[in-house]
C-alpha cells in the first residue's frame, strides 16, 4: 500500500489505546466547549490517581518486605503519603494532558506547571527520606539515662546536619524549579556575567547567615557543645536546649531562655561542665574558727556522703585550703553523676555541715576576738 512503511504490521484500521481515547473520550460532546470538557477529564484523571493511591496503600499493608528493610519501608510509606499522593495525581494528569483539546499555549503552560511540581515533589520526598533515616539512626541511643554522653553526641550531630541537609535540598530544589522558567534562566546567566560587584554585595549581605551556617556545621563536627550540656555562658548557668542552623537556645536554671548566635560558641570562651563526662566534682567551702576539730568534720563529711543518694562516692575529701587571721578555710569535695545532682549535693552538704557544727561544735563557728589591756595607773608610771 502506498505510503505504508515497509515492514510495518500496523494497518490503517488498527487504533492504539491513545487513539481510542482521543476519538471516544477526549473529543467530548459536541454541545460542550472543548476547554470545559478537557478540564473535566483532567480532574477525573487526578481523581483516578487519588483512588489508585488509596488502593496501593491498602495493598502495601499486606506486603511484608524483608525484615532488614521492613522498618524503613514502613516508615517511608507512612511518612510520604502526601508526596506519593501528589505523585499519583501528577502522573495521571500528565498522561491525560496530550489528548486534551486545550490550545498549544495552554497545554505547554500546564505541562510546565506539572514539571515544576514534579521537581518540588522530588525535593520534598528527599527531605522526608532524610528525616526517616535520621530518626532510625537516633533510635539506637537513649538520652534518658545518666551516662548519656554518647547519645547526646550523635543527637547533636544528626540534628544539625539534618537541618543543614534540608536547607541544601530546599535551595537546590527551588533553584532547579526556577531555572525551568526562561526569564529566571536568563536572569541567572546575566547575573553570572556581571558577578564581580553583584557577588561582592550579595556576600556582604549574607555574611551573618553564612557565618552561622558554617559555624553550625563546625559545631556538628567538632562538638564543643551538645544538646543538654551543662554550660555557663555570659555568667549564667543552664543547659543547651536547642541547636539550630543559626542560633542556640540555653535553658537557664530559673527557666529563662538565653538565645545566642551559633557562632558565639566558636568565637568566645564559655564553660562546658559535661564536655567529656556528665559526672562533676562539687566544692563546698566552710570558714570556721581555729579551734575546729578538722578530723571530726572530715569524718562527718564522709558520713553525709555515704548517706546521700546524690553522691556517687568517687570523690569525698576535706582539706584545710587556707588559714587567715580570724578563720581557717575548709574545702569539701564531693562528686555526683550529673550537674544538677552535683548542685543539689553541694547544697545538701553545706546545710548538714552547718547543722552539725551548730549542734555539736558551736565553739568552732567563726568568732571575733578583742583583747583589751588596762592602762597602768599614774603612780606606777612615775616609779617606772
Amino acid at each position: 500500500m502506498a505510503g505504508q512503511p515497509s515492514g510495518s504490521s500496523v494497518t490503517p484500521h488498527e487504533d492504539t489505546l491513545r487513539q481510542v481515547f482521543n476519538h471516544s473520550v477526549a473529543a467530548g460532546p459536541s454541545w460542550m466547549p472543548h476547554y470545559v470538557w478537557s478540564t473535566i477529564i483532567l480532574l477525573v484523571a487526578a481523581a483516578v490517581g487519588l483512588l489508585l493511591h488509596w488502593a496501593t496503600l491498602r495493598l502495601f499493608k499486606r506486603f511484608r518486605p524483608p525484615s532488614k528493610v521492613r522498618t524503613f519501608f514502613e516508615l517511608f510509606v507512612e511518612n510520604t503519603r502526601g508526596p506519593s499522593r501528589v505523585a499519583y495525581v501528577l502522573f495521571f494528569a500528565g498522561a491525560a494532558l496530550p489528548s486534551l483539546s486545550y490550545s498549544a499555549a495552554t497545554t505547554l503552560t500546564i505541562a510546565h506547571l506539572l514539571a515544576v511540581a514534579f521537581v518540588l515533589l522530588v525535593g520534598w520526598t528527599a527531605i522526608r527520606a532524610m528525616e526517616i533515616l535520621a530518626s532510625l539512626y537516633l533510635a539506637r541511643f537513649r538520652t534518658d539515662i545518666d551516662d548519656n554522653l554518647l547519645a547526646r553526641k550523635h543527637l547533636t550531630q544528626i540534628r544539625i546536619l539534618k537541618r543543614a541537609g534540608a536547607i541544601l535540598i530546599a535551595v537546590v530544589t527551588v533553584g532547579i524549579a526556577l531555572m525551568t522558567f526562561d526569564e529566571v534562566r536568563q536572569y541567572g546567566i546575566s547575573l553570572f556575567a556581571s558577578a564581580g560587584a553583584a557577588s561582592l554585595v550579595l556576600g556582604l549581605a549574607a555574611r551573618p547567615l553564612l557565618t552561622n551556617l558554617i559555624a553550625g556545621v563546625q559545631i556538628a563536627i567538632t562538638q564543643p557543645i551538645r544538646l543538654e550540656d551543662a554550660v555557663i555562658v555570659e555568667g549564667e548557668w543552664g543547659w543547651i536546649e536547642e541547636i539550630t542552623g543559626t542560633y542556640v537556645v540555653v535553658r537557664l536554671w530559673d527557666w529563662r531562655r538565653m538565645v545566642l548566635p551559633i557562632s558565639y560558641f566558636l568565637e568566645k570562651p564559655f564553660q562546658n561542665w559535661t564536655r567529656e563526662s556528665a559526672a562533676l566534682i562539687g566544692t563546698v567551702y566552710l570558714y570556721l574558727d581555729w579551734r575546729v576539730p578538722v578530723q571530726v568534720v572530715r569524718d562527718k563529711l564522709t558520713e553525709i556522703a555515704a548517706e546521700s543518694a546524690l553522691c556517687d562516692g568517687k570523690v569525698v575529701n576535706l582539706q584545710v585550703s587556707d588559714a587567715r587571721e580570724a578563720v581557717i578555710e575548709l574545702r569539701c569535695l564531693v562528686s555526683a553523676r550529673t550537674a544538677p545532682q552535683c548542685w543539689d549535693l553541694r547544697c545538701e552538704v553545706r546545710e548538714k555541715m552547718i547543722a552539725f557544727l551548730q549542734q555539736e561544735h558551736p565553739y568552732a563557728l567563726p568568732h571575733t576576738r578583742i583583747t583589751m589591756d588596762r592602762a597602768p595607773d599614774s603612780a606606777a608610771a612615775q616609779q617606772q
